[in-house]
């Protein structure tokens, strides 16, 4: 890989405020994609999920499941760590994106009728560390001193 593009990938000049937004986004992307991979905190696992992306026109629902549920679980993992967080950022992004449009929309903004606010927040934060990067304190800005 060519090292101009990784270094363009993983420089960031944020300060903390990117430390702030990544923890917890990334520990509630991580917990939504164990519930969509795993079947952990409550979640229906990927056969329990697929089915249901099935019913909602997401097919091949077991596909999706995992693409959904990886993207979640993976790249919230690397939003805690600070690890790729752009690439993984932007991910995320349209994540929340397919969730919003495929599952939330029709029922306005609020949470209590299964709107997208929340989905519009993670949507938020994310596209929000595509442009800032991981900031202090991760990963990238270690390999990116270097």
């Amino acid at each position: 890989m060519n090292n101009a593009f990784l270094n363009k990938l993983i420089d960031t000049d944020a300060g903390w405020g990117a430390l702030a937004l990544r923890i917890p986004v990334g520990i509630i992307f991580a917990a939504h994609g164990a519930q969509k991979l795993f079947g952990w905190f409550g979640g229906y696992g990927l056969e329990g999920t697929g089915q249901w992306m099935d019913s909602i026109g997401l097919s091949p629902g077991y596909l999706m499941a995992l693409l959904a549920g990886g993207a979640e679980f993976f790249g919230g993992l690397a939003l805690i760590i600070g690890l790729l967080v752009r690439p993984a950022s932007a991910v995320l992004a349209f994540a929340m994106l397919i969730a919003i449009f495929s599952v939330h929309i029709g029922n306005g903004l609020f949470m209590s009728n299964n709107g997208y606010e929340f989905g519009l927040a993670l949507l938020a934060v994310s596209v929000s560390l595509v442009f800032s990067g991981a900031g202090r304190a991760s990963i990238d800005r270690a390999i990116a001193a270097r």
